[in-house]
């Protein structure tokens, strides 16, 4: 693919790095909780931060297992489920997100169509990998979302989770980058 040509996996690499900087984020935010405040009871679809923050790894497991072709992996569904610490939470989202990365750093433009089965145990769910990443990609949004609002009843401030995606934010996200060994030139290209 030539420099003009546009690359229709970009926006898929910009959105697994924009993913990964706001959960660093997010989890930098969260480790200024107590214990007890990380697994309070609050007003959300999931109970409490910890709960919210164990079902965002969870999704990611499962379709970036489903994404890369695998049969569902209930054992570590469960796993995810029943994180207790901040601290396992944040080593295997880590984990997760660099997954998530890989995946979308192999695309190639006719990945984007082809049929994903995603094995839901007693069925199965065929989709196109771009709507599958699309689903994700909002699932997670949309759930760190949940986890700003409930940070606001605690003594920790919401961080900013959208300075990530165009080079006007390079000054916001100066901090993140560096904690991530990322360059402007890694997620720009």
């Amino acid at each position: 693919m030539s420099a003009s040509s546009p690359d229709p996996c970009r926006v898929w690499r910009k959105l697994a790095q924009m993913n990964r900087l706001a959960n660093h984020r997010l989890h930098g935010a969260c480790a200024g909780l107590s214990a007890a405040d990380y697994a309070a009871p609050r007003a959300s679809f999931f109970p409490s931060i910890r709960a919210t923050l164990n079902h965002i790894l969870l999704v990611d497991r499962f379709y970036i297992n489903a994404l890369e072709g695998n049969a569902l992996d209930t054992a570590a569904l469960d796993e995810a489920r029943g994180l207790l610490t901040l601290a396992a939470l944040v080593q295997a989202q880590a984990n997760s997100d660099a997954r998530l990365l890989a995946l979308v750093d192999r695309l190639q433009p006719e990945d984007l169509a082809r049929v994903v089965r995603v094995d839901r145990g007693t069925r199965s769910q065929h989709d196109r990998a771009d709507d599958l990443l699309s689903h994700l990609f909002q699932h997670q949004t949309h759930h760190r979302g949940q986890v700003h609002a409930m940070l606001s009843s605690t003594p920790i401030a919401p961080p900013q989770l959208d300075e990530f995606i165009v080079g006007d934010d390079a000054g916001a996200r100066a901090a993140d980058m560096a904690a991530l060994g990322w360059s402007e030139a890694d997620l720009m290209r």
